[in-house]
């Protein structure tokens, strides 16, 4: 089902202010739109417009949508900057069999920050001017979970037996990669305040971009794809050692996760992957001869950050779809990777590695892999469902990537239990 545009048009007014604070410490209580970085990004709240979709058109539906909210709409921003005048938060699950397809949401209010400059947006959605509002630091004292409980959905043993499936098909020569996932299930012993997880995961993680939408809460350090004035650009990640935190220790580990077979044949196939997908749309695509070792907080990554000038009118939420999935979160091919994970995952991912992020009226925007993430349970604020996925090659072993996946699910099992 699809929410259908407001007969009125939306009005937008977007004004430059004075530093309000700290973006996330602007968020009042209830549902939260968020997507930042370095203390940069975007934060919203209210909501005026909800765009669904589901199964194989579900991005199609959302892009259409919007297009025509955009086109329609009134707006009058005196900062122009990509992100301000209306602006949507989105959220896509990964397979078009989810039962939750995903969705576009349009905030009565958003504020933004970047380089020194923070701007206010109004919208509203029944053709009159928006109500003026008064931002807020809504300043408390963080939460400390305590007696959470961490239950894995599919008992180790039984994931590790489906690694080893998937790579005795791989061996096969049914596919070259496989991601597969594993979720587990945390319970607080009292309701956690959304807030308080985007803030530690914002503050634990800040080379990630921390983002918040429609109860799915994330820390992602892979880029899907960024759209600005024409520019685009990936940051594909593929490849990943856990961090000992003796600094002497990691640099040795760093420099032999350069050298991998196995990690720089698993990043080949993602890179390889989004390069093909943009392709299509864009001209000068520059693509690094080597990947570069992004370092974080529990992990270490292979990371190649492709770039390449827009050739036509695709939206950053159209280009997200084109990438979508890629080899990094589902594997090489993608059509008969896709069908594996189905065979032997034996989860619904719902909105965990699809895309995450948001879309401007101009079509600029930035589109993330929903991953290091937590979805929070829409009827039990005690519960949440974390994911954490390896890719698999010929080479893995299912030990090593059950280890792989405890690193990942890290952030998130720490924001909830401190």
């Amino acid at each position: 089902m699809t929410t259908a545009p407001a007969l009125a048009p939306l009005v937008a007014r977007t004004v430059a202010i004075s530093d309000p604070g700290p973006l996330l410490a602007l968020l009042p209580p209830g549902p939260s739109l968020a997507w930042v970085r370095h203390g940069e990004g975007l934060v919203g709240w209210g909501e005026v417009l909800r765009v669904t979709g589901h199964g194989e058109s579900r991005f199609d539906t959302a892009a259409r949508t919007w297009a025509e909210v955009a086109k329609r709409a009134v707006i009058r921003d005196e900062v122009r900057l990509p992100g301000t005048g209306p602006v949507a938060f989105g959220s896509f699950a990964f397979s078009p069999s989810s039962p939750d397809g995903g969705a576009l949401i349009v905030p009565e209010v958003v504020v933004g920050h970047r380089g020194g400059t923070w701007w206010l947006t109004t919208i509203s959605a029944d053709g009159a001017l928006p109500t003026p509002v008064t931002l807020t630091q809504h300043e408390r004292i963080m939460q400390s979970p305590e007696g959470t409980v961490f239950t894995s959905a599919r008992e180790p043993r039984e994931w590790m037996d489906a690694v080893t499936e998937a790579i005795s098909r791989i061996k096969g020569g049914e596919v070259e990669k496989v991601v597969l996932a594993r979720d587990v299930v945390a319970r607080t012993a009292e309701p956690v305040d959304p807030r308080d997880l985007i803030s530690r995961l914002a503050n634990g993680y800040q080379n990630c971009w921390t983002y918040s939408v429609d109860g799915l809460v994330g820390a992602t350090p892979e880029m899907l794809v960024k759209l600005e004035r024409g520019l685009v650009t990936s940051r594909v990640l593929a490849g990943t050692i856990r961090r000992t935190q003796n600094d002497e220790q990691d640099l040795a580990l760093a420099a032999s996760l350069a050298r991998s077979s196995k990690d720089l044949e698993e990043h080949e196939y993602a890179v390889r992957s989004v390069a093909e997908a943009l392709a299509p749309h864009c001209t000068t695509t520059n693509v690094p001869d080597s990947p570069f070792v992004l370092h974080l907080p529990n992990v270490m990554h292979l990371a190649t950050d492709v770039t390449a000038v827009l050739a036509d009118g695709t939206t950053s939420l159209d280009l997200a779809a084109a990438l979508h999935p890629s080899a990094a979160v589902c594997g090489t091919p993608t059509p008969a990777a896709a069908k594996l994970i189905e065979a032997v995952e034996g989860m619904e991912r719902g909105r965990y590695a699809g895309p995450v992020g948001w879309v401007d009226a101009a079509g600029d925007g930035e589109w993330g892999i929903a991953l290091r993430c937590a979805q929070l349970d829409a009827e039990d604020p005690h519960r949440f469902r974390l994911f954490a996925g390896c890719g698999i090659v010929a080479g893995s072993d299912p030990a090593s990537e059950l280890a792989e996946s405890e690193a990942k699910l890290l952030p998130v099992k720490g924001a909830l239990s401190r």
